[in-house]
């Protein structure tokens, strides 16, 4: 989450008018995450969550956002439910985006880690993946391999400023991950931003999952994998094999994994971090201007991409089913 685009209270209270749930009080910009605009939306009837669309999301796939939360919601799965507006409408737009409003989740995510959260995160997305057999809707992945390769190039001049030779190094990296790329692999609707800000918990339970808008088609594996790197790692590169011994675990007593799909996990964790590696570069060195956002450090899941690149084995992550 971040703020992009500044919205008046004169714009909000029109829109508002749309809606049955109550008059406006107040905005707060959510500075957490780095894609689209988000405000705590405080109203007379309660607290949402206001969200508009930016640069990495396209308004004909919100659609597919807004049917799978919804989908999950029925498996259930908490998260957040689209608001409708007087004509049934759940789109609509906002200093000319395209938004939403939500219902608030309670909770917070967490800060310190431990075990037990990554256990916890592990199931719900074990029941996740499950539930993706009922989802028909699919959606292309715009943010795979070749949106990688693309946003990597577009910081070859720079990338080098960060660390002596990065550059080569991804370039290295993304040449193996395109090669061994595991294509028959089970696969269906997945979050593909599971991070811990998009975790929430009360009172020491799981209470809902955020953010749904990188969501797409893909490998549910690799879903794991992009869980496991932020939940498990800390931010010089160090795996705690007790999160990831307890995450996968959780996960596998929920959806046992096959054989190739262990066999996967280190080139998909090499693969995950190449995925966030990519977007944290270039929103690095091309950072939105005016905008409220937390910039987020490149190199902290480079550091992650070689570990991976050591793992011979699901067993370096504390996993052996």
């Amino acid at each position: 989450m971040a703020v992009y685009t500044r919205i008046t209270e004169q714009e909000l209270e029109s829109r508002l008018a749309d809606f049955n749930i109550g008059t406006f009080q107040r905005t707060e910009g959510i500075a957490d995450g780095i894609e689209n605009s988000n405000y705590h939306l405080h109203t007379t009837q309660g607290r949402y969550i206001l969200t508009l669309f930016e640069k990495r999301v396209n308004r004909e796939e919100l659609p597919f956002y807004l049917s799978y939360m919804r989908h999950l919601q029925g498996s259930g799965i908490t998260c957040p439910a689209a608001e409708k507006t007087r004509s049934g409408a759940e789109l609509f737009t906002l200093a000319g985006k395209p938004a939403i409003i939500t219902t608030f989740l309670e909770g917070a995510w967490p800060r310190d880690i431990t075990p037990a959260h990554c256990a916890a995160v592990g199931g719900v997305l074990a029941r996740m993946h499950l539930a993706a057999k009922t989802f028909a809707p699919k959606r292309r992945n715009s943010m795979a391999l070749p949106a990688w390769r693309s946003l990597i190039h577009a910081c070859a001049q720079e990338a080098d400023t960060l660390e002596d030779g990065l550059f080569e190094t991804l370039e290295r990296a993304l040449d193996d991950t395109e090669k061994k790329w595991p294509r028959s692999l089970p696969q269906g609707a997945v979050h593909a931003d599971l991070f811990p800000d998009n975790v929430f918990f009360k009172d020491g339970a799981l209470s809902g999952i955020i953010d749904f808008y990188f969501a797409c088609t893909e490998i549910f594996a690799y879903d794991l994998m992009l869980t496991l790197n932020p939940w498990c790692f800390d931010k010089s590169g160090t795996l705690d094999t007790d999160k990831s011994a307890a995450l996968l675990k959780a996960y596998h007593a929920v959806r046992p994994l096959s054989g190739a799909e262990i066999s996967a996990l280190p080139l998909l964790g090499r693969a995950a971090a190449l995925r966030i590696i990519a977007t944290r570069l270039y929103d690095w060195f091309n950072p939105a201007k005016d905008a409220v956002v937390t910039a987020k450090d490149p190199l902290e899941h480079v550091r992650i991409l070689r570990f991976h690149q050591s793992a011979d084995s699901a067993a370096v992550y504390g996993f052996t089913p």
